[in-house]
């Protein structure tokens, strides 16, 4: 059965280091169902049902982080599963030296009635953990 049309099919994150990013993404995306899909010199790639995330440290890089406050990418929000799995991924996230964004108003910074976390990495880059209850 061919993808439904729009479904994202992947997304490209130029980053300046590849193997922090690999310490950064790996385990997160694995923990939430992701699969190495790719692996190449400058590259690695997660797959999940049809949509693949690459991180790619490309020779073209215009600087060395990205600014989610500039036009372009701001951040990815997962479905985290439940809260206790937002929590625990929120836990082990920061063991891996990410940084919780908004901890005054955590886990409810996106509004009293969504339950997530809001992470950035050690190059600028922010995820949102979303629970689905």
């Amino acid at each position: 059965m061919p993808p439904t049309p729009g479904i994202l099919h992947h997304v490209e994150i130029w980053v300046p280091d590849l193997p922090r990013a690999v310490a950064d993404w790996a385990w997160l995306l694995e923990a939430l169902g992701y699969t190495l899909h790719q692996e190449w010199d400058g590259g690695r790639s997660w797959r999940l049902g049809g949509t693949y995330l690459v991180f790619e440290q490309s020779r073209a890089l215009s600087g060395p982080r990205h600014d989610r406050l500039a036009p372009g990418l701001n951040h990815l929000a997962f479905h985290a599963g439940p809260r206790a799995a937002v929590d625990a991924l929120t836990d082990k996230a920061l063991a891996h030296g990410w940084t919780l964004l908004f901890p005054d108003r955590h886990p409810h910074a996106g509004g009293p009635d969504q339950y997530a976390a809001y992470l950035e990495n050690r190059d600028g880059f922010e995820i949102e953990l979303v629970a689905a209850d």
